[in-house]
């Protein structure tokens, strides 16, 4: 038996869910959706942020969205909070979507290219500045 490929896993990962283009997550946010951006800093303070974005590290993800949980995003008040993970290219954002909804989460999905797209749409960025970006709070250790 040969050994599962990381675009057959992110494709059978995908086909459980639907992906949202940059337009319709701009559509997303504005009916409520929270856009919750996964990239690390080194990419987001080359690239900009999506204004109105929360910003999480992918290490404290789960932690940050989790209803239940004590170090939850205030946004982050029901299981059925329309969220858009973003990372920078639709890679990473299936993987996390993809423990976002073991752990529950039903209304998670993806931005399909990621940051990538939504700035080639020419969608609203936040140009850096030179100052770091900074992650919505950490979790305590």
């Amino acid at each position: 038996m040969a050994a599962p490929s990381l675009d057959g896993h992110l494709a059978a990962l995908r086909a459980t869910y639907r992906r949202l283009g940059p337009q319709e997550a701009a559509q997303a946010a504005r009916d409520g959706a929270l856009l919750v951006d996964i990239r690390y800093s080194a990419l987001r303070d080359r690239d900009g942020t999506i204004p109105g974005a929360a910003i999480v590290e992918r290490n404290e993800l789960e932690w940050r969205l989790d209803p239940a949980g004590s170090h939850r995003l205030p946004q982050a008040v029901s299981y059925a909070l329309p969220v858009v993970v973003i990372c920078n290219e639709g890679y990473a954002s299936t993987l996390a979507v993809a423990s976002l909804r073991t752990l529950g989460l039903t209304a998670v999905t993806d931005l399909a290219g990621g940051f990538q797209a939504w700035r080639a749409a020419g969608l609203p960025v936040t140009a850096p500045d030179g100052t770091p970006s900074r992650p919505a709070g950490t979790i305590a250790d």
